[in-house]
């Protein structure tokens, strides 16, 4: 069995529109709120998070709804259609309402954006596990995942060359930009890719072999067994907690190399671009380590790598060299961690309620990154920046332990018709 590549990188073309939006929004919102409406740190802090905290909500919300729907053109199409269709219009409201200084109005639309990315965000995801064979699913994950690093390094692309000069520069051109690939990329995936027809030939592939404890309890009626519901629980504490940790580093490293290692002008970004790099060269080649020695294996092996970077860079003064190394592994890491983790999330679901499960993954990482910045940003103010590295490394092994304890949604290795199979790599 191997995965339909061509197909996979089309889905992904949901995921690369949703990360493309999510870039420009996080590199260019705050600027807006800052120089035109002249909105001080914590104001836009606050409608910065908003984001996450409206996902806790909608984005489970969304997948549960979308795992009830039936229409012609599939489950999960007519949430991305509507919500792209949506974002994008909103989405070229707001350099409008910028232009003309209007906060509320501003304000307003930027509400409304952020209800129409919610209202496709989980579907979308969902989209993967819905059309890839169990088995597949760490592979078809880490495609998805490449996807969305194309859609981010798009909107970098875009913000060099369309962002013009000044403190309140038109913005129209850059969203205009982000928009038309948005209808693009999902224009192509609906026109190119059949949902239901696709689902039904891959429940005929998957068959009863597949069905896991999930798929023989919603067939007979019976409730989740009490030990899939324990591994489901310790996992999605399991997403919180590396979450949690990560999230503190990429959240406060500009300030904690500034203020320790006396980093100038921006070079702290070459520590965190070296680990973006080494996650994106690191998604396929996890995807197929996973599918040999198992997933759980893989993310555990990527959290005690966090933990032990972590810690090493804890000892640091200043800067050195070396650092980079550390944030390759580090890149290398989360990618492990990233590929894995959602599939076993939607492994343990049923194949009924994928979405509502994309939603759960979704409401425990989000709700990691509204507390993280938060508590860690206490201890940062408060004891001293030197807590930054061990505040992640504790979270980073309470995560090693209680992914321990998750005992389903693995991917169990094909076995090989022959010992020379074994090194047969070419899926």
């Amino acid at each position: 069995m191997k995965l339909n590549y061509t197909q996979t990188i089309l889905i992904g073309l949901a995921f690369l529109s949703i990360s493309a939006f999510w870039q420009m929004y996080d590199n260019i919102i705050p600027l807006i709120l800052k120089n035109s409406f002249d909105l001080g740190e914590t104001v836009t802090g606050v409608i910065m998070a908003a984001d996450n905290v409206l996902a806790l909500f909608l984005l489970p919300f969304f997948g549960s709804l979308s795992d009830r729907t039936h229409t012609k053109i599939g489950r999960r199409m007519p949430f991305i259609l509507t919500g792209t269709g949506l974002s994008v219009v909103f989405l070229l409201l707001l350099p409008v309402a910028d232009r003309n200084r209007n906060l509320p109005f501003f304000i307003t639309v930027l509400f409304l954006v952020l209800l129409a990315m919610g209202l496709y965000r989980s579907p979308s995801v969902a989209l993967m596990p819905d059309l890839t064979p169990k088995p597949l699913r760490s592979k078809g994950n880490a495609v998805i995942n490449l996807m969305g690093a194309v859609g981010g390094v798009y909107s970098l692309i875009m913000i060099r060359l369309l962002v013009g000069s000044g403190a309140t520069p038109d913005y129209f051109p850059l969203f205009l930009s982000i928009g038309l690939l948005m209808v693009l990329s999902v224009g192509i995936l609906f026109f190119t890719v059949k949902e239901n027809e696709e689902a039904r030939k891959k429940n005929a592939l998957n068959g009863p072999a597949q069905m896991n404890a999930a798929d023989k309890a919603a067939a007979t009626g019976a409730a989740l067994a009490p030990d899939v519901r324990r591994s489901l629980v310790f996992m999605l504490l399991s997403i919180a907690l590396w979450f949690i940790a990560y999230n503190a580093v990429t959240t406060a490293f500009s300030r904690y190399a500034t203020h320790v290692w006396g980093m100038e002008n921006g070079g702290y970004a070459n520590c965190l671009m070296v680990a973006t790099v080494a996650a994106i060269i690191s998604y396929i080649p996890i995807g197929a380590i996973s599918s040999h020695i198992g997933r759980k294996k893989t993310i555990l092996i990527g959290v005690a790598l966090l933990a032990f970077c972590y810690l090493c860079a804890g000892f640091y003064n200043s800067y050195h060299v070396t650092m980079n190394l550390f944030f390759g592994i580090i890149g290398f890491a989360w990618a492990a961690i990233n590929v894995n983790s959602f599939p076993m999330v939607v492994e343990i679901a049923s194949s009924g309620d994928v979405g509502k499960y994309t939603g759960y993954y979704y409401t425990f990482s989000m709700a990691a990154q509204v507390v993280t910045p938060i508590l860690s940003g206490y201890l940062l103010e408060h004891v001293s920046y030197r807590t930054l590295f061990p505040y992640s490394v504790f979270f980073s092994v309470l995560a090693f332990f209680t992914m321990l304890l998750v005992k389903h949604g693995d991917s169990r290795p094909e076995k090989r018709g022959s010992m020379l199979e074994n090194f047969d790599v070419d899926d």
